[in-house]
């Protein structure tokens, strides 16, 4: 019988390392899944592991056994044919499943979303360690088509979408808070007073908030005005999304003070184009 040299015998046990760690992780996937409706962000992830695990048993065996020609061709054959039918579920379940998956500018929040394709329900999930992740609710309207994802900031997913009657909406995932967090806050009275860049203004007011952009005024009243989370708001008009506001990183509302707020805001027009936000600076309070 040949001897297995030192080397193969190494590989052989690093490649069962990792096909028993990735077997623990399939597993533990199966049993939060059950106690806790959770899943992989990206179900495409469980047909992927079964392939990775597949193939490194094969190679644990061609590496840790003295394996003849004949049960090689048979291993091997067995190897693709569980390789190719995960890949065809793989493919089936992409044809069903659209999987909107974003990363924020520092790698610590993914902004995830499931669209049925033949419903046309999408819903937004929270993530947890990475992969996984548990639905937290559906968007409030069908979806159709391409979905673009803007970071305002990095704890902010500005997500827009069309429905199937071509109206213009906004999702937004919110990842933070401002202010420490300590209650729950209302970013229309958090930036109440005017603030502005170079082509406009921003006016937050008991009655709403007005938008001046490059000299056409439109405002919006509170019923017109959907919050996510403490810290972006979507400004809606004829039950379409118009404007998107939210908090920068360095905002603060200074509400228990005396002090004006400080920091910055973006402003962020709806479009399924690519464009920018624009970041305005507090003037005034009147």
């Amino acid at each position: 019988m040949k001897q297995i040299s030192k080397n193969r015998k190494i590989a052989g046990w690093l490649f069962l390392l990792m096909a028993i760690g990735l077997f623990c992780i399939q597993m533990g996937y199966f049993i939060l899944r059950a106690k806790y409706d959770v899943e992989y962000a990206d179900n495409r992830i469980f047909y992927l592991l079964n392939i990775l695990i597949v193939i490194f048993m094969g190679m644990v065996l061609f590496l840790l056994l003295s394996v003849t020609k004949k049960w090689k061709i048979i291993i091997t054959s067995i190897i693709v044919m569980i390789v190719v039918l995960q890949g065809g579920l793989l493919v089936s379940h992409s044809s069903k499943i659209k999987h909107v998956v974003s990363i924020s500018p520092d790698f610590r929040h993914v902004n995830v979303i499931k669209e049925n394709r033949v419903l046309g329900l999408a819903t937004y999930y929270r993530t947890y360690f990475g992969i996984f992740a548990r639905p937290k609710e559906e968007l409030p309207y069908n979806t159709k088509g391409a979905f673009k994802v803007k970071w305002l900031e990095k704890d902010i997913a500005a997500v827009t979408y069309l429905t199937p009657d071509r109206e213009l909406h906004q999702y937004i995932g919110t990842y933070g808070d401002r202010n420490g967090g300590y209650s729950y806050s209302y970013v229309g009275p958090s930036i109440q007073g005017k603030w502005g860049w170079e082509n406009g203004r921003v006016i937050s007011a008991p009655e709403g908030i007005a938008i001046d952009y490059n000299g056409e005024m439109e405002s919006y009243g509170w019923e017109n005005i959907v919050q996510f989370g403490t810290i972006a708001v979507v400004l809606m008009e004829n039950n379409q999304a118009k404007w998107t506001i939210a908090l920068n990183e360095n905002f603060k509302s200074n509400s228990n003070e005396p002090a004006p707020p400080t920091g910055e805001i973006s402003l962020y027009k709806v479009t399924m184009d690519e464009n920018e936000p624009i970041k305005l600076e507090f003037l005034t309070t009147n």
